[in-house]
C-alpha cells in the first residue's frame, strides 16, 4: 500500500507529461478556431467562387 501511494505522489509531481498536455491545448484551440472561422467563411467563400466561376464560363 504504501509503495502505491508512493508512486502516486511520485506521479502527482512529475512535471515531464505537462508540456505533452499544453501542447494538446494548443491543438484543440487551434482545431476549434479552424473550424469556427471555416463556418463564418463557408458562404461569403462559396459565393465568391460562383461568381468567378459564372463569370469565366460567361462571354
Amino acid at each position: 500500500m504504501d509503495a502505491l501511494l508512493a508512486a502516486a505522489k511520485q506521479f502527482a509531481r512529475d512535471d515531464e507529461g505537462i508540456t505533452a498536455i499544453e501542447y494538446g491545448l494548443i491543438a484543440a484551440v487551434m482545431a476549434a478556431a479552424v473550424l469556427a472561422s471555416v463556418a463564418l467563411l463557408k458562404q461569403p467563400l462559396i459565393d465568391t467562387f460562383t461568381g468567378i466561376g459564372n463569370k469565366l464560363t460567361s462571354p
